[in-house]
This record gives C-alpha cells, sequence and structure tokens, in this order.
C-alpha cells in the first residue's frame, strides 16, 4: 500500500516507518523537523513541511497516490501540554483536522491515528480498557480525544476507516542500535534514568505522594518495536468502511518511577539516585493497559515485555551513542 507516516522522523514515527517499510509497504515520509531527526528516516521519500500546509499536502497525497495515512506528528508531552495549550490545540488538533479535510477531498479512506492513554484520565479501574470513560486531565488528552472523535464523525459521514491506537508508555529502542529516544530537552523517565546512570547526576522523581505502593507514579511500558509491529497490523487489518476501531496498546503491567530505577539499576550495575520533585499538572497515579481487544483483533503480541528487556535496548543505544541507521 502506498501510505504517507506524519512524524515519521520522530521516535516513534521512525519505528512505524521502518516496520512499514520491512512490511513492503511504500511510504513517504512527512515531517517538519522540529523534534525529529531527518537520519532516522529509512524510507525513500522526506518531505519536510508542516502536516497542515495544504499547498504542500495536496499534492504529495495526489503524486503520490497516497491510500492510507498514519499520523503521529503531533506534540506530546503532558507538563507541558497545561502549560501551553494552545499550541497543543493548534498542533494536535486544529492542523491535523487540516489535514484529515485534504485526505478527505483526495480520496484517502485509511488512517491510522497515533493515540494516549491520556484519553483515560484518572482511571476508576484497571487495567483499563478501551470501554473506560474518557475524562482526560490534560490538554495532550483532550486533544488526542478530540482528534479520535473527528475521526469517528468522518468515518460515519464519508466513509474514512480509521484505527485509533492508544499508547500506554513508549520505551526502548530498536535491536539494532540504531533508533532510539533522542529529544532536547529530554523529559521521558527512561532515558534520563539511564542517562544518569552513566553521567552521575540524580533523577527527577516528580510526586512521591501518589496513592500507590512507593508513593510514585505507575506506568505500563511498551517497546517501540512493538508498537512498530502494531500499525502495520492496523495497516493490514482495518476496520470495516465507515467504522473506527480503537486499541489500547501496553504490556498489561505497571511499574511505579522507584522500581524502573531499580530495576536500571540491574540493567546497568550502576548506581542511579533519585530526585523527589513535586507532581507535574495533569499526572495521572496509574496507568496500566488491557490490551485484550488489539490481542484478539489484531492478532498482535509483544514481543519484548519484560522491563529489563526494554531498559536494555535502551541502554544499548545510549552506549552505542546515535550514529544513524546501518
Amino acid at each position: 500500500m502506498r501510505l504517507l507516516v506524519t512524524g515519521g522522523a520522530g521516535y516513534i514515527g521512525s519505528a512505524v516507518t521502518r516496520r512499514l517499510c520491512e512490511a513492503g509497504h511504500a511510504v513517504v515520509v512527512l515531517d517538519d523537523l522540529s523534534t525529529g531527526h531527518r537520519e532516522a528516516v529509512e524510507a525513500s521519500d522526506l518531505v519536510v513541511g508542516d502536516i497542515a500546509d495544504v499547498a504542500v499536502v495536496e499534492p504529495l497525497l495526489v503524486e503520490r497516490r497516497v491510500e492510507g495515512i498514519v499520523h503521529l506528528a503531533a506534540s506530546c508531552l503532558v507538563g507541558d501540554s497545561t502549560r501551553h495549550p494552545d499550541e497543543y490545540y493548534r498542533n494536535n488538533l486544529t492542523k491535523s483536522l487540516v489535514l484529515l479535510d485534504v485526505a478527505r477531498r483526495r480520496g484517502v479512506g485509511r488512517f491510522v491515528f497515533s493515540s494516549t492513554a491520556a484519553v483515560y484520565g484518572e482511571p476508576e479501574r484497571l487495567p483499563l480498557d478501551e470501554d473506560h470513560p474518557t475524562r482526560p486531565t490534560n490538554p495532550y488528552g483532550e486533544t488526542k480525544l478530540a482528534f479520535e472523535r473527528a475521526l469517528r464523525w468522518h468515518g460515519e459521514a464519508y466513509g474514512i476507516v480509521s484505527t485509533c491506537l492508544r499508547y500506554f508508555n513508549a520505551a526502548g529502542a530498536s535491536r539494532d542500535g540504531t533508533l532510539g529516544e533522542r529529544h532536547d530537552p529530554e523529559t521521558h523517565l527512561v532515558p534520563n534514568v539511564l542517562r544518569a546512570a552513566r553521567e552521575g547526576g540524580r533523577v527527577p522523581v516528580y510526586g512521591t505522594d501518589f496513592p500507590t505502593p512507593d508513593g510514585t507514579a505507575v506506568r505500563d511500558y511498551i517497546h517501540i518495536e512493538d508498537l512498530a509491529e502494531a500499525h502495520r497490523l492496523a495497516i493490514d487489518r482495518p476496520a470495516p468502511e465507515g467504522r473506527q476501531a480503537v486499541y489500547n496498546l501496553g504490556n498489561g503491567a505497571g511499574f511505579s518511577v522507584l522500581q524502573v530505577i531499580e530495576a536500571a539499576r540491574r540493567v546497568t550495575g550502576l548506581p542511579i539516585a533519585p530526585l523527589p520533585s513535586a507532581r507535574r499538572p495533569g499526572d495521572p497515579a496509574r496507568l496500566v493497559a488491557s490490551s485484550d481487544r488489539a490481542r484478539r483483533d489484531l492478532s498482535w503480541t509483544p514481543r519484548h515485555p519484560r522491563l529489563e528487556e526494554i531498559l536494555e535496548s535502551a541502554w544499548s543505544y545510549l552506549r552505542r551513542g546515535w550514529s544513524g541507521p546501518a
């Protein structure tokens, strides 16, 4: 299939692009490179541009005869979204609606959307399944949920088929050590914990008074290669015409921040010191997935479910130093 991957030069997007190419799809990447990296893109075609620039997007869809869109381009930091909600509504919703409108006009009838567990807000029950109420506690989750709903209504009105993949915490690096997290500044726990192991210093622990066994936030960590495979399956097994499918992607196991730090000590053999800090606005205490629906409908099974394996891949990437795809 001829696919457009937005945000395909980013951390998750580059892994998704690689997997789609491996599966035989013809992929063109659209990325403004504000947070992505040109070197991470293995697709034969990278177009540098904005998803809301109609003068770029429309001819791209027509000339490449795009049949489906895998939409990952977004602003994606929970704390940042509470400080700059205007940016998140503009980047995640307004611009995505422009992309959707152009795709509809040009007959692109299939979307796979990079959504998030942040759509749920504070859980009423765990593990979270897709029928859990959606009450986001931050603009990041709110904007992702709004676009999910836009896709659903476009399906009913125009026949667009969409699959929304609600990620839990993406982590790890590719097994060959060429694709991994490289953000500036880095805000995600796993790379920050491993950098503290390598360079010294303390790891900020945002919140030590959550209602969890050790007081720190609990999250479900999923390897990026398992996320990438879910996108491949979602493209190959779409919902019926005019319908929307929604899937959680996680391992079904939750680990606290302090448990991640302890696991990283075992993986690296190095001391890692926590630095207790204030909670970040909008952070739920626990997020743990039920991915039963994805396992059933997509035949998706995480191949790297162990936290230590996820950390080992990220540690290998960090020690190797990023030098681009082999």
